[in-house]
């Protein structure tokens, strides 16, 4: 089965779970002998997602751009292309675009019991950025 590039319409992210204009461009689809979905994500600069965890965790592979990633009670991380990040499962995290470059991401999510994620709340602006750069 072949699955033709932009056959599948991309959709904004929802403004409940991400922040800024970030685009959600579906790939695949979990299936029972294959239990996770895979899904390109753009992030314009500033933008990012919310809280959030995995119940069977998320790979994620940067494909372009620089952004950033936390996970709960850890230092902000700086992501690039070609960079390859492991969510483990259960593991409260955020991930986006830094403040000055735009990023997207391959990212495949493990599906458990029907469930790849549970949004938590939004990441403030002093979490994604301590330092004010993006101001």
């Amino acid at each position: 089965m072949i699955t033709r590039s932009g056959s599948q319409p991309s959709t904004p992210g929802p403004a409940e779970n991400f922040t800024g204009d970030v685009r959600v461009q579906p790939l695949f689809a979990a299936e029972d002998t294959a239990p996770y979905t895979g899904a390109y994500v753009t992030f314009q600069r500033g933008a990012r997602s919310a809280w959030h965890t995995h119940p069977a965790g998320q790979r994620l592979v940067v494909t372009d751009g620089v952004g950033r990633t936390q996970s709960e009670g850890g230092p902000i991380e700086e992501i690039r292309a070609g960079d390859v990040v492991w969510c483990p499962p259960g593991v409260k995290h955020w991930h986006g675009a830094s403040p000055s470059s735009p990023m997207t991401h391959l990212a495949l999510t493990g599906v458990r019991d029907g469930q790849a994620v549970l949004w938590l709340d939004k990441v403030t602006d002093e979490q994604y950025d301590p330092q004010g750069d993006h101001r």
